[in-house]
């Protein structure tokens, strides 16, 4: 089952998330995002947060968890254990980048966290979509165009290869977390693949052509 996760970033659009809402999602709010839920019209299955920055009042219609403020978890992870004790094994993150830089790198850790489980996850804003590779190889389609980079996440370096026609190939390349090499690179043909022979990689793909 999919979920559908939106989180609290000031920079997510409620029109957006509309156009990410598939029928059958499992829908879940960390804590503000149910402020752009509520503006896109979509009702939550559940609602997980401490409440600290929401204002809206909480519907009746959804399952509320609420959290103490003083935690180790952020509302974020909080929401995803919860729906993973509800079925989901795929997860779309929206309201996740952007804002405070903090948030976004912890929420870019939650990737990190899905993956090692093997769980699908990606992060997607209207520019960007992101994910995490772990030893292992994405096959992605109708990238032509596309603007992409790759960095180590988590570990000290990972090695690359790109199969398919892109800018700057690659093949079982050594790419460090001190030298950001892997930034802007493009994919020259409909499909592509990107191999992880080693180590963490995060995936970022502008979506603008």
């Amino acid at each position: 089952m999919r979920c559908l996760l939106i989180a609290g970033s000031p920079q997510c659009s409620s029109e957006f998330i509309k156009t990410q809402y598939k029928s059958g999602d499992y829908v879940v709010c960390a804590d503000k995002g149910y402020e752009f839920c509520k503006k896109a019209k979509i009702t939550p299955n559940l609602i997980v947060g401490d409440f600290d920055s929401n204002k809206e009042k909480l519907p009746h219609t959804a399952e509320i968890i609420r959290l103490n403020p003083v935690k180790d978890d952020t509302d974020t992870l909080s929401a995803i254990k919860e729906a993973v004790k509800r079925g989901c094994d795929e997860f779309l993150i929206l309201g996740a980048l952007g804002g405070r830089l903090d948030h976004t790198y912890a929420n870019l850790s939650l990737l990190l966290f899905l993956e090692k489980k093997n769980y699908k996850a990606e992060i997607k804003t209207e520019d960007e979509t992101v994910r995490i590779l772990i030893n292992t190889n994405a096959v992605l389609e109708n990238v032509k165009g596309k603007t992409f980079s790759v960095f180590p996440f988590g570990c000290e370096s990972v090695e690359i290869s790109y199969n398919g026609k892109v800018a700057y190939p690659a093949q079982n390349y050594e790419m460090t977390s001190d030298f950001p090499v892997g930034i802007s690179n493009v994919f020259l043909e409909e499909n592509a693949e990107i191999k992880v022979n080693r180590g963490n990689a995060v995936l970022i793909i502008n979506n603008n052509v």
